[in-house]
């Protein structure tokens, strides 16, 4: 059931975002099973990849996590906020200078080079109490962490007792987590065994949402899932045992006949090989529905499921519009103000993701505000 807010809220858009709070927190538990005897972290990064992190967290709570990732410092802000007891990690590591927002807000810096690691080891000097942060070790990304010699040097430094600090993590990122026995994934692992070996008694955490579920040897002592309690499917190609979580509808905006042999939409990339009833659908581009999902004369797009059947999209998507074949459905099976479906009954981000030739991460984390939020569960 909506609320009375959020039912006048839709007078005034085009499209609305379902989130399932209930299957998010399945997920977690089914994650959380895989990853055990390993804690389950959660990665609520962008917002809970777009969802609302203040619905998405506290449910998240509730299934059970305790360890929760995040991008950047204003995102564990708002986190803290929504989860008072919560242990925080901020990923893109320390900015310069923020040492002491971190303390303010109780959440952790994960140290990915040197300089990062001096200047909180100085701030923990200054303050006169023991800081915790994490170590992240570059093992095959070339992003963020340190080298394996650097990391190396460190191990030395912590072992002799001269860090300034005790890190409470160590951790590395996976290239190519979704493939389990590639082999820049299996130098990864082997390599950060080792490099996890330097640091005695410090947790240690490897896995993103592919290797949760594979579990085995990436597991450590820390799993790390982010796109799989979304319901995403972290290896494509693969059955995915994670429940759907998003819905995305949006409203019929006006429904017209088109002749045969005409073109639709911008650039008219598409035409018509028969005489067409079109759904003309408030969602575009703006919206955060991906342009590159659009259909045309040589590459057919994504769907839509209206009145309970898979309709095409027809032509490009535009800023704030998309054309849907009807001709299918009964006469009078649909009205303007009724919706269509983009996201859920059958459609997968993954799907949308492949008709765009992009990631189901990037078809969630890119539905934009203009779509109201309405969370279930």
């Amino acid at each position: 059931m909506t609320s009375l807010t959020t039912d006048a809220a839709l007078l005034e858009t085009g499209s609305r975002l379902t989130v399932d709070l209930a299957a998010i927190r399945a997920n977690y538990r089914l994650l959380a099973t895989r990853a055990a005897p390993a804690e389950c972290a959660a990665v609520v990064k962008a917002n809970a990849y777009g969802l609302g992190v203040e619905h998405v967290a506290p449910a998240l709570w509730e299934a059970g996590a305790r360890t929760f990732f995040v991008a950047h410092i204003g995102e564990a802000r708002v986190l803290r906020g929504v989860l008072p007891e919560a242990l925080i990690y901020v990923l893109n590591g320390l900015t310069p200078g923020a040492a002491d927002i971190l303390i303010e807000i109780q959440a952790r810096p994960v140290l990915g080079s040197l300089s990062e690691i001096e200047e909180w080891a100085a701030f923990e000097k200054d303050r006169g109490m023991p800081g915790e942060a994490a170590l992240h070790i570059d093992t095959g990304m070339n992003r963020l962490g340190l080298r394996l010699g650097e990391a190396e040097t460190v191990g030395e430094i912590f072992r002799a007792g001269r860090l300034g600090f005790t890190p409470s993590l160590v951790m590395s990122h996976l290239a190519v987590g979704d493939e389990a026995e590639h082999p820049l994934t299996r130098k990864q692992l082997a390599d950060f065994r080792n490099v996890a070996a330097l640091f005695p008694g410090v947790p240690a955490s490897l896995a993103n949402s592919a290797a949760t579920l594979t579990g085995g040897d990436f597991r450590f002592d820390l799993c790390r899932p982010g796109i799989a309690l979304y319901g995403g499917n972290p290896a494509p190609g693969a059955p995915n045992p994670l429940q759907p979580v998003v819905t995305l509808d949006a409203r019929i905006a006006q429904i017209r006949r088109v002749p045969a042999g005409e073109g639709v939409g911008y650039g008219a990339v598409e035409t018509l090989a028969r005489a067409s009833t079109l759904a003309v659908i408030a969602l575009g581009y703006a919206d955060g529905f991906l342009r590159a999902a659009g259909s045309s004369d040589a590459k057919k797009g994504a769907h839509a499921v209206i009145a309970g059947t898979r309709c095409s999209l027809v032509g490009r998507v535009s800023m704030d519009l998309i054309a849907v074949d009807i001709t299918d459905l009964p006469e009078g099976a649909v009205s303007p103000g009724d919706f269509a479906t983009f996201l859920g009954a059958g459609i997968s981000v993954d799907e949308v993701a492949g008709h765009a030739g992009t990631i189901g991460y990037e078809v969630l984390t890119r539905i934009g505000p203009r779509s109201v939020r309405v969370h279930t569960g």
